[in-house]
């Protein structure tokens, strides 16, 4: 299931059956959540032979103009910039997730308390990446946001102040989080490490213009400090130590508390979602499928935003939850459940109106659950 607009832009990209299978891919997504090619290839809907299919798809996953040059990044700076129009800024995560055997680099934007995927990297190795990796998955975004003030934050795999001094380099801001074994000078004095700085819980410090490790080279940038206080008994393990070239402690910490939006989204890719991580495809038909699922992943959070704005979440998802504060499901999830209702009542018809016939005094209210059904179809611009 595609949004029109994006339906536009693929069908100039992608042959007729090359757009067609996409859109059979994206709604399989949606309804299994699981992105292994075999349970992808059990369940296609084509009447062909099972290793046809298997092959069909994985002959669509290595395409060459199937990628993020030419597919995402216009769809991006077509479909998700002007959402953004009113923004002054856009906060970008620099972040790495190990999903079992594959070790992803990825850059998303904060959208919404959740992430959008702009730019990501399958890596051919275990472990943390390197300085070179983080600049090639940043650098496309500097052209895609160049019209915007962007931050960069990132967690303690990116605290290398060479990165912090090319994305000043580059006009970019910047939140950091750095290692506690790192070593801080200020004002030409002795180094010492952020550890010996004395921050403990419910404290914060902020120190200007300081130089971060021993090497020669770096420029001198702001060190934000802050340590949660203890609250209920739930006690903080550590505090953050944030490099930055942002004013203040409390523009550095606001920044950085938004990366949580890429834990977010790494759920909903994962367990949480659509099970990339037990996909064991080859890279590149793994970094594939995770185009596949940025664009469902996208058209299911604008669906959702819908829903939720025409008041229909009710009909889709669960509100509330007895001790939960916050509302119980993001655009995501409200958006992936819309997807779903509506098929499933297409595809039951009749057997939903021989229910509904058996309880004529309720059918004032069925009648408000097709007009609520017919305006989120309506709403969702999706193609046939």
């Amino acid at each position: 299931m595609l949004i029109e607009s994006y339906q536009k832009l693929l069908e100039k990209s992608l042959s007729k059956s090359q757009f067609l299978l996409l859109q059979l891919l994206i709604w399989l997504l949606q309804v299994q959540k699981q992105v292994r090619i075999e349970r992808l290839s059990a369940c296609l809907p084509l009447p062909i032979l099972f290793e046809s299919r298997r092959r069909k798809i994985q002959k669509f996953l290595i395409l060459k103009h199937f990628n993020l040059e030419e597919i995402w990044l216009p769809l991006i700076k077509a479909i998700i910039q002007p959402k953004l129009k009113r923004e002054k800024r856009v906060i970008l995560v620099i972040d790495r997730t190990q999903w079992k055997k594959n070790n992803i680099l990825m850059l998303s934007l904060v959208w919404q308390k959740r992430a959008i995927p702009i730019y990501w990297q399958v890596l051919a190795k275990q472990g943390a990446s390197n300085w070179s990796e983080q600049k090639l998955v940043i650098s496309p975004a500097i052209e895609l946001f160049k019209n915007f003030s962007v931050i960069v934050i990132g967690d303690r795999e990116f605290h290398s102040p060479q990165l912090a001094n090319w994305l000043s380099e580059q006009k970019l801001l910047f939140a950091l989080r750095q290692k506690r074994n790192t070593y801080l000078s200020q004002n030409g004095k002795n180094h010492c490490q952020l550890a010996h700085l004395g921050l403990r819980p419910g404290t914060h410090l902020f120190f200007q213009s300081v130089k971060m490790t021993k090497k020669k080279g770096f420029g001198h940038f702001n060190l934000a400090g802050y340590w949660k206080k203890n609250y209920r008994g739930r006690v903080a393990d550590e505090g953050w130590f944030i490099l930055t070239n942002l004013k203040s402690l409390g523009e550095a910490l606001e920044v950085y508390r938004a990366r949580m939006g890429i834990e977010a989204l790494f759920k909903d890719c994962k367990s949480g979602g659509y099970n990339l991580e037990d996909s064991q495809a080859s890279p590149q038909r793994l970094s594939s499928l995770i185009l596949v699922i940025a664009i469902a992943y996208t058209c299911a959070v604008f669906q959702g935003a819908k829903i939720k704005h025409m008041g229909y979440q009710k009909y889709v998802s669960r509100q509330t939850e007895k001790g939960r504060r916050e509302r119980r499901h993001s655009d995501f999830w409200v958006g992936l459940y819309g997807q779903n209702w509506l098929p499933n009542l297409k595809f039951c018809a009749s057997l939903i109106q021989q229910l509904l016939a058996l309880s004529p005094a309720h059918h004032r209210h069925y009648q408000k659950g097709l007009l609520a059904m017919s305006s989120i179809e309506k709403a969702a611009d999706f193609s046939s």
